[in-house]
């Protein structure tokens, strides 16, 4: 597998990653995980579940969710089918870049793909209809300790790409609170004891 790792240019633990895809009049075929590859990288290599969305309407959006630990989740995005805007929060307590956010477009006709590590809330906004996202997690899913932040939270800054009123959310996702009133689950591990 040829695997490209580059840091994100504002919040550097995100990684993205782009396989090489190999074309031909047929189409193209590309080698989406390797474990020998990921480790070599320096990725992690243990995913225990693969998760499958599918939207149907452009302007759907879904987080900003995190899992807490002891079932905290690092995960592998990629959308498989149409376009999204994909939003990575720093909620780690004490970073540096406590609440800054990264935002990025992903859709079919690239190979990135994002490494989103523990510690971070994640969420994505569709850019067209039947908007289809796969992603490997390193825990599995556990409804005690799955949480949120707040997609409109001011104190981010995220420029989402429709008014809030025409994006569709789960009522769940309406009612995350902001940041600043969110528990604090993870610690920076450079910040002062």
């Amino acid at each position: 597998m040829t695997l490209t790792v580059t840091p994100d240019p504002v919040l550097p633990e995100i990684l993205h990653l782009r396989p090489l895809r190999r074309g031909d009049a047929r189409g193209w075929f590309s080698e989406t995980f390797n474990e020998a590859a990921f480790r070599a990288a320096g990725l992690p290599v243990h995913f225990v579940q693969d998760n499958h969305s599918r939207s149907a309407e452009a302007g759907t959006l879904r987080g900003l969710h995190y899992q807490a630990p002891p079932h905290a989740q690092g995960k592998l995005v990629r959308c498989v089918r149409g376009r999204m805007l994909d939003v990575i929060v720093d909620i780690r307590g004490g970073s540096p870049r406590f609440g800054r956010h990264t935002a990025l477009e992903m859709g079919e006709g690239d190979p990135l793909q994002v490494f989103v590590p523990e510690g971070f809330a994640h969420g994505f906004c569709t850019l067209e209809a039947g908007t289809e996202v796969i992603y490997k997690v390193t825990a599995y899913y556990a409804p005690s300790h799955d949480f949120g932040i707040a997609f409109d939270d001011p104190a981010l800054g995220i420029a989402w790409p429709f008014a809030a009123e025409r994006l569709t959310l789960s009522e769940r996702d309406r009612k995350h609170p902001r940041l600043a009133d969110a528990p604090q689950h993870f610690t920076f591990a450079g910040a002062p004891a």
